[in-house]
């Protein structure tokens, strides 16, 4: 695969990708004219979190680092842009590399939760092959307000019509922070996302928010007390969270319960990775630095996963009788697996890893359907 160019480049740093991507064929889309078609058509009569959009499919946080990145997946006829992950400080980079290939066992390539193969190690390299899985070891970097906020307003100011920009933003925990200011920070980031003019938001707590490897969905009360004091801060602005994969079916209820149930939040993002110990041919980390003998893995090999959290979703959702909205997040590479997370029971699908290896995956999916 060397001849292909993702729009995120994995060769390049996340300090150059941001300064100088996207690249490949997002790069030509900016070069576009802005009132030109877009690529993929115009198809109107879907809802994301109440606004109308063309189609509910397109990118999660992640690979859309900035303004440029969300205008391009526009006009590449991506209806739905999330903004990476933002915060109410500047925050840096794990160092790089940041993406490596991974090649689960399975024969599928496929990686299940809770397997010996995630602590035992997943082989990661450089030999990038399709159907892809890739590292996603970032610590979810961010820009200082004052740089994030202007860009984000030119990103919702880009969507063309039937499109949505989603900001994506977390809080942020440091040394001495008591339980009371993170959930205060949670807040605040929330409102500077609001001040943009952002007609909806997702909460991540799906990244290692509590430190390497902890992850803030797993303690389904504190999500209650933090999108309590979000809401109270934001109003009826739509908020949605970003969930790992949970196991138990009390705690992923427990979830529902404390959020959904209580009207602070209007919809679950699922899921966005699932952390393994990867290793190079010889068995050695294969990220360099402390606390990187695990990463996130994205892509092909955590579609089932992301399927199974969906169907559970779905079914709590029918059997308490409540209205939230599930957007379908993981191993989305082809027309296929979108069909399979709208047949799940999502309301709305989302590609990162599939959509970085195939600018083209929105048009085909809508020439799909």
């Amino acid at each position: 695969m060397s001849d292909f160019e993702p729009f995120y480049d994995v060769n390049r740093t996340y300090e150059d990708n941001y300064e100088y991507g996207p690249f490949g064929a997002f790069a030509q889309a900016l070069k576009a004219d802005a009132d030109d078609e877009p690529i993929a058509g115009k198809q109107q009569g879907e809802t994301f979190l109440g606004q109308p959009v063309n189609l509910a499919f397109g990118i999660p946080a992640g690979p859309l680092l900035n303004s440029r990145f969300t205008t391009a997946a526009f006009r590449m006829g991506f209806d739905l842009a999330t903004y990476k992950t933002v915060r109410s400080r500047a925050w840096g980079c794990n160092p790089f590399p940041n993406v490596l290939a991974v090649h689960p066992k399975s024969a599928d390539g496929s990686l299940t939760p809770g397997s010996a193969e995630l602590d035992e190690g997943v082989l990661a390299d450089t030999n990038y092959e399709l159907p892809i899985s890739i590292s996603n070891s970032f610590g979810v970097p961010s820009k200082d307000p004052e740089y994030w906020q202007p860009d984000m307003r030119a990103a919702i100011a880009a969507a063309g019509p039937g499109q949505v920009l989603v900001p994506s933003f977390q809080g942020s925990r440091v040394e001495g922070m008591s339980e009371a200011e993170y959930i205060a920070d949670h807040a605040t980031t929330a409102r500077l996302v609001k001040e943009t003019g952002a007609k909806l938001m997702v909460m991540n707590t799906s990244c290692p928010n509590e430190g390497h490897n902890r992850l803030l969905c797993h303690d389904p009360l504190l999500v209650g007390r933090i999108t309590e004091a979000v809401k109270n801060e934001i109003g009826d602005t739509p908020l949605m969270i970003k969930l790992a994969y949970i196991p138990s079916d009390d705690d992923l209820e427990l979830m529902v319960r404390s959020s959904a149930a209580r009207g602070t939040v209007q919809g679950f993002s699922t899921i966005n990775t699932i952390s393994a110990r990867l290793v190079d041919v010889h068995g050695n980390q294969a990220l360099p630095g402390a606390g990187r003998d695990r990463s996130g893995v994205c892509g092909n090999a955590i579609r089932g996963a992301g399927l199974d959290m969906v169907r559970r979703l779905a079914a709590i959702r029918e059997r308490l009788g409540l209205d939230f909205a599930i957007n379908g997040v993981g191993g989305v590479v082809s027309p296929a697996d979108y069909a399979a997370y709208k047949a799940a029971g999502a309301d709305s699908v989302m590609s990162a890893t599939g959509a970085m290896w195939d600018a083209e995956l929105a048009r085909k999916i809508k020439e799909a359907r």
